[in-house]
């Protein structure tokens, strides 16, 4: 498969799994959480499907589209190491929803990375709120969902948490 053609995958997968998630949240109170901003594309998706939801944004260095950039008031800006396991002091409500697009070309890095990460997602997350993740995850009390009709498996990882 291409390059071309594997991104086109990857970003169907995220869009389709948003999309579901937001559909699954619509009854579920609390904010959004976007680990990873990149580019600033899921952001700007997260505001047009779930418009009047606080979207709070986590990433190391923005360098995103203009357009796609959060308020100041709404980024965690620097390693996740430092700003996860503090952010429910700040945020001040547990997460709906939780987009995770950190995943690198290191297959054993993310393992770790997830591996940490599962913990401190859970301390976040509403009992009921859904993670959208490009890793996989283990977390006690959380149940894989199904993935949305054409998103092939490993692509992307739905979770209910619980």
């Amino acid at each position: 498969m291409s390059r071309l053609d594997s991104f086109i995958r990857r970003v169907t997968a995220q869009r389709d799994c948003l999309n579901a998630a937001a559909t699954l949240i619509a009854e579920v109170p609390g904010p959004v959480l976007e680990l990873g901003l990149g580019n600033g594309r899921t952001y700007d998706h997260l505001r047009e499907i779930l418009p009047g939801r606080e979207i709070w944004v986590f990433e190391r260095q923005v360098a995103a589209h203009p357009d796609c950039i959060p308020p100041d008031d709404r980024l965690f800006l620097g390693d996740l190491a430092a700003t996860l396991p503090t952010a429910l002091g700040r945020i001040g409500d547990r997460a709906a929803l939780a987009h995770i697009d950190i995943g690198t070309g290191d297959a054993e890095a993310n393992a770790k990375l997830a591996a940490w990460l599962g913990p401190h997602m859970a301390a976040l997350m509403r009992v009921g709120g859904v993670v959208v993740s490009d890793q996989a995850l283990t977390v006690p009390g959380w149940t894989a969902l199904p993935l949305p009709e054409g998103v092939k498996p490993g692509r992307y990882h739905l979770y209910r948490a619980g």
